[in-house]
């Protein structure tokens, strides 16, 4: 059967492989026969059962009746339905037999039919092979064919599969390369337009600071050919490459005649010709040019310049050099006249110091024979009693004795300089305890309230220091207003040079101090009369006096003495004041002197 089973599919492969309608299935039709068959059992079994469990019904309700009426009849009776029940049990039997024999024949013949169905399919099924043998043969041939084809076609896939693959993957990449080449040109577009507006920038930068050369050149041009000084230019050689105009009318050349010459054969001439030997720039110990050199003009002549050569560097490297010079003669003429007129302002002040020395000195002898022969006069006009004789002799005597004061000041005026000792450090705090120890006398009568703040200690001269101080404390006490209680202020603080500039209070530094060199600032404040700054410079000269003798006593001689001894010490001094509101003593003196007097 199954061998017939495999025909029928291989009829049924082929008539697919030949594109024709396969015939009908013999496996088809042989399950419906199997079904028909299976379905007469069931009905068949149903019905034996059925059968079976009525007749095994019945027969309990009819025995458990007949048993009721036996229970309940005679013994005639009992016998009668005895029979009566085997009987009926006869005929139920019988009556289930025939039912189970009809439907048993039915089954058979169920069978019957369904076995003569099955041989009628085998017969088809056989006539159909038997008719397609040779079909089936072709088809098997077309199959194999076919099969050869689809394997074939199979490998060619895999082919077109495997090239599909590479072609996906070569389009991958030649797209993304693509992408990749899109993206760069972009960008390469946008640095394009974006050096292409730098560009633009840059050479409006480059103009503007071409421009801003150009306009930079004249200018330095212009300066040079404006500047006094003469100006050249030297390359490796020694050979000029660049000459101002001063340069050429200082030296008597002209500018394109001086260029491609050497130093030598422009400063010195007379020398390149051979006419005159030693001529050559000036050098100190070290090798280096003096800033003062002679020079030769064209046609011979000597003058004195101001000289100062510069290397040119250019990337640590030395390309040339520059020399600038200044012709200086007229200020070696003026230097030349004022250390005469000064050899002859100090032979003459040395002169005028040792006249008021000597004539103080001589004025004291006859002065004191004047005060002595008055006050023996005074005592003889006493016994007689003279008064009008007293009373001129009184007035001898006060103009000796202003005569005497007058005297010690000049001589006091005169020693400032003739007199003065060196150097050394002096504590000012001291020296001004010391000065108020003196004048305690003064300050006791006038009630005097004197503030001492920190002093500094400087290199001076200790007792010039204290003349300065007894001077301008003395003067704040002696210069105040009737019943006025006097309030002097002593004070000090140390600046450098840049902050006296830049503090309007200060007068002006010395023109020799260094902008690092520290100075002690001593003010004297008082609570006094005051002065008018108009008079300023009169009251720092000698004999000098704002008010009259009968109201403030001195000679004017104090603060000339003052002002001398600070320009001796290299300073400074000057004041602050309005009528009425007292006055500012500003001494301005160095911290250390440049060159300190050592004591012998």
């Amino acid at each position: 059967m199954s061998n017939e089973f495999q025909q029928a599919l291989n009829v049924e492969s082929a008539a697919v492989f030949a594109n024709e309608p396969p015939p009908e299935s013999p496996k088809r039709t042989v399950a419906e026969v199997n079904w028909i068959v299976a379905l007469a059992t069931i009905v068949t079994a149903a019905t034996v059962f059925g059968s079976g469990w009525l007749y095994w019904t019945g027969l309990k309700a009819l025995q458990t009746q007949a048993a009721q009426v036996v229970d309940s009849a005679s013994g005639h009776a009992h016998e009668e339905l005895t029979r009566f029940i085997a009987q009926t049990n006869v005929w139920v039997t019988q009556t289930a037999g025939a039912g189970v024999a009809g439907s048993l024949a039915v089954c058979l013949l169920v069978l019957l039919g369904g076995a003569w169905w099955r041989r009628a399919s085998l017969n088809r099924i056989a006539a159909l092979s038997t008719g397609s043998g040779q079909r089936i043969a072709q088809l098997q041939s077309r199959l194999a064919d076919a099969k050869l084809s689809e394997e074939a076609a199979n490998q060619a896939r895999t082919e077109l599969l495997v090239r599909l693959n590479n072609l996906t993957q070569t389009h991958s990449t030649l797209q993304a390369e693509l992408n990749q080449r899109k993206q760069t040109e972009k960008s390469l577009a946008q640095q394009t337009l974006q050096l292409e507006r730098s560009k633009d920038v840059l050479e409006m930068h480059v103009t503007a600071r071409t421009q801003e050369l150009q306009k930079l050149q004249r200018r330095n041009e212009l300066i040079l050919n404006s500047a006094g000084e003469g100006i050249c230019g030297f390359d490796l050689t020694g050979r000029i490459t660049f000459v101002n105009p001063a340069a050429a009318r200082i030296t008597g050349w002209r500018i394109e005649d001086m260029l491609g010459k050497t130093e030598e054969e422009i400063f010195f001439p007379l020398k390149s010709r051979g006419t005159a030997k030693g001529a050559a720039l000036l050098k100190n110990e070290k090798g280096e040019h003096l800033s003062e050199q002679a020079f030769y003009r064209r046609d011979g002549s000597s003058f004195p310049v101001e000289y100062l050569r510069s290397d040119i560097r250019e990337k640590d490297k030395t390309v040339g050099a520059v020399v600038m010079f200044k012709d200086i003669t007229e200020r070696k003429l003026a230097e030349d006249k004022l250390a005469h007129k000064a050899a002859e302002l100090a032979r003459s002040n040395a002169e005028l110091e040792q006249f008021a020395f000597v004539a103080s000195h001589d004025l004291q002898e006859p002065l004191r024979k004047i005060q002595a022969f008055g006050d023996r006069l005074k005592l003889k006009c006493e016994a007689v009693q003279l008064q009008e004789g007293r009373d001129y002799l009184d007035r001898m005597q006060n103009a000796a004795a202003r005569m005497q004061t007058l005297i010690n000041d000049l001589l006091t005026f005169s020693r400032v300089i003739s007199s003065s000792q060196p150097f050394v450090p002096v504590d000012l705090g001291a020296v001004t305890r010391e000065v108020l120890v003196d004048l305690e006398h003064r300050i006791e009568k006038t009630q005097a309230r004197v503030e001492v703040g920190t002093l500094p200690t400087i290199h001076a001269d200790p007792l010039q220091m204290r003349q300065l101080l007894q001077n301008l404390i003395g003067n704040a006490l002696k210069f105040q207003a009737p019943n006025n209680v006097p309030v002097v202020k002593i004070d000090a603080q140390m600046v450098t040079r840049d902050q006296i500039s830049e503090e309007a209070v200060f007068p002006k530094p010395p023109p020799t101090a260094r902008p690092d060199d520290k100075f002690c600032v001593l003010t004297v404040q008082d609570n006094g009369i005051g002065f008018e700054e108009q008079y300023l410079e009169k009251i720092f000269a000698v004999f000098q006096r704002l008010h009259g003798r009968s109201e403030y006593e001195g000679t004017g001689v104090g603060l000339a003495v003052c002002r001398r001894i600070t320009d001796r010490h290299d300073g400074l001094i000057t004041a602050q004041s309005k009528p009425g509101e007292g006055a500012i003593f500003i001494v301005i003196l160095p911290l250390r002197q440049p060159k300190v007097e050592v004591a012998k």
